[in-house]
């Protein structure tokens, strides 16, 4: 297990940042963990980090105690912060060679800071000082930090916040390749990002935890006994004669004449909207079943 927390909780004067969250990250696992703004993130990342101490409650970090007044864990852990704090005025190698000493890397700075280098990308930029490199290239700066050290794990606080498309794909590409040999914590707002990469999600809201799965069984989860059909005719109907359909509990007019059905029933939906439009001398263009997004499932539990 490389990460277990329990029953942290955190209180920052009347607000509660954090109440009774438990959960675990298995070795291996690139995690997400995601909810709005304000709802803990940032705060539990860094209890586990041991950069805050929490109200109540213990984290393990390859089963040793954040509490503990021994800080050899954090050897274990590289953690790439939301606001990525950089020395600015330094040159890219010159700041890692900065990190390196702070590890202690000894004889095996250099070939270490090369390796960082190259892993993330930073070759065309060397020569620069961090101040005038793009967002995108301060991220693999920030990157190279929290690996040059070798961790075990791997926490990063919406890593790709602020980038443009194509820095967000290489940034994430890059991570799915790191998480490969890491363990990864991921917080970010992008969820297509977590879907893409990440094996399991965890949903913390008002700093309680709301989900801890699979994308796709919290999808799977929070989509049962619901089934959303989109059809199109070939011809305009009222909603209202729609709404007589059998099992049919919401209609949404889409466009011209297509249309949202949904129905509670477990029975499938779309027979019925076939002999529907058989009846009323229709022809069905298209029919599909709309599965549910985490993007939805997002909203249904944390709005």
């Amino acid at each position: 297990m490389s990460i277990s927390v329990k029953n942290i909780t955190k209180i920052y004067g009347e607000q509660k940042a954090l109440d009774n969250v438990s959960f675990d990250i298995n070795t291996g696992e690139i995690v997400g963990f995601i909810g709005p703004n304000g709802a803990g993130k940032s705060t539990m990342m860094k209890i586990i980090t041991g950069l805050i101490p929490a109200t109540s409650g213990e984290v393990f970090v390859n089963e040793k105690n954040v509490n503990d007044s021994d800080l050899h864990f954090r050897n274990d852990i590289g953690y790439l912060p939301e606001n990525n704090p950089l020395y600015t005025d330094m040159y890219i190698r010159e700041y890692l060679e900065f990190v390196a000493g702070l590890y202690k890397l000894g004889v095996n700075a250099r070939t270490r800071i090369d390796q960082m280098i190259h892993q993330v990308g930073l070759e065309a930029e060397i020569r620069k000082k961090i101040r005038m490199l793009s967002k995108g290239y301060k991220q693999r700066v920030g990157l190279a930090q929290a690996l040059i050290h070798d961790p075990k794990i791997l926490i990063l606080d919406e890593p790709t916040s602020g980038l443009d498309p194509n820095q967000i794909i290489e940034i994430r590409n890059l991570i799915a390749e790191t998480g490969k040999e890491k363990t990864v914590m991921l917080s970010t707002h992008i969820l297509q990002e977590v879907e893409a990469i990440c094996h399991r999600v965890i949903i913390i809201n008002n700093g309680v935890i709301v989900a801890n799965d699979s994308a796709e069984k919290l999808i799977t989860e929070n989509s049962r006994n619901l089934q959303t059909i989109i059809v199109e005719f070939d011809a305009g109907m009222k909603k209202e004669v729609l709404e007589q359909i059998n099992n049919v509990t919401k209609v949404i007019h889409v466009k011209l004449n297509t249309w949202l059905i949904q129905s509670n029933a477990e029975k499938d939906l779309r027979p019925e909207i076939f002999q529907f439009a058989v009846k009323n001398g229709l022809t069905v263009l298209s029919m599909q079943k709309h599965e549910k997004s985490l993007e939805e499932v997002f909203h249904e539990l944390t709005k």
